[in-house]
């Protein structure tokens, strides 16, 4: 026999490779706010629609609750004998409050756990990348200000080409980090949609309040097709595309930053707490950022 959620018809246990091989935990388990926070909507709407009743609703909120301070204090320990980040949760969640936990999981499938988890995860995220851009594009005007009339050397093909400004050259880069904004914002409006209530591509006969929940996570609309919701990840493929543009942009200006604090250009310097040295030629001053920002772009490290 096996003890696995989805092993009603299994007469043996998988090959502990197989378990291996299929466990998605080791990279999921950074999901694991998001999945608390999706369970935590989903049983308040469970209790709300009276599916559950309101005690064990309250109990199963109670038990997430405990959960989510242990995830914040580090004492989670997830293991690859539950695959993912559902069932690890809800094992835990069953050993804290017993049986009950299972009644977490009416009226939805991992599938479209997992496609809320991914929305919620990315939802989270998004204003962060949007405030590092602004920062970044806040120094960049702040610099380009400052350098509006220092002249230097416009290139091609690393050629001497024509006179510009620094404050001109530095206005470049605000310009694509503002075409990165723009698609990281809109990228946010396909990301502000809840799938939860698709359950595994169908739907559910449950009697499921969908708004309800997109209210209490705070999603701007759902999806309106079950099929779609449960199978879309065009706004990861969006972030993604998104993200490969923003690294090429910050490749170029790392670049252009090594080249320049080099010995032969000699255009800049910099500071020593953006540096670093090495072992056994005292003289070197490393762009070590910028070869990483780089190389994390383009698969090159800097040696």
């Amino acid at each position: 026999m096996t003890d696995k959620l989805w092993g009603g018809r299994f007469t043996q246990k998988a090959a502990a490779w197989v378990d291996q091989f299929g466990a998605s935990i080791t990279f999921d388990q950074v999901m694991a706010q998001e999945d608390i926070e999706g369970s935590l909507a989903h049983v308040k709407m469970l209790g709300h629609t009276g599916i559950l009743s309101q005690a064990e609703a309250d109990q199963i909120t109670s038990g997430l609750h405990a959960l989510e301070q242990d995830l914040a204090a580090g004492k989670l320990h997830f293991t690859v004998a539950d695959e993912d980040i559902h069932l690890n949760l809800e094992h835990m969640l069953t050993d804290k409050i017993g049986s009950v936990a299972g009644k977490l999981h009416t009226a939805r499938s991992r599938n479209d756990q997992v496609a809320t988890d991914l929305h919620l995860w990315l939802k989270h995220r998004l204003p962060e990348v949007l405030a590092a851009i602004t920062n970044l594009q806040t120094v960049l005007l702040t610099q380009a200000e400052t350098h509006a009339g220092t002249i230097m050397p416009g290139y091609t093909h690393l050629q001497h080409a024509q006179p510009i400004t620094y404050g001109h050259y530095l206005l470049a880069y605000f310009s694509m980090l503002q075409r990165d904004y723009e698609r990281f914002e809109f990228n946010q409006k396909h990301t502000d949609l809840l799938p939860l209530g698709s359950a595994a591509l169908a739907g559910t006969t449950f009697p499921i309040d969908r708004e309800f929940v997109a209210h209490e996570l705070d999603f701007a609309d759902l999806y309106h097709n079950s099929l779609d919701a449960v199978s879309d990840r065009d706004f990861a493929l969006e972030f993604l595309s998104n993200a490969a543009i923003l690294m090429q942009h910050l490749s170029r200006l790392a670049e252009e930053l090594i080249l320049w604090s080099s010995y032969e250009f000699n255009y800049i310097e910099l500071a020593d707490n953006f540096a670093t040295g090495s072992s056994i030629m005292p003289q070197k001053k490393n762009p070590d950022f910028a070869e990483l920002v780089r190389g994390k772009t383009d698969g090159h490290m800097a040696t």
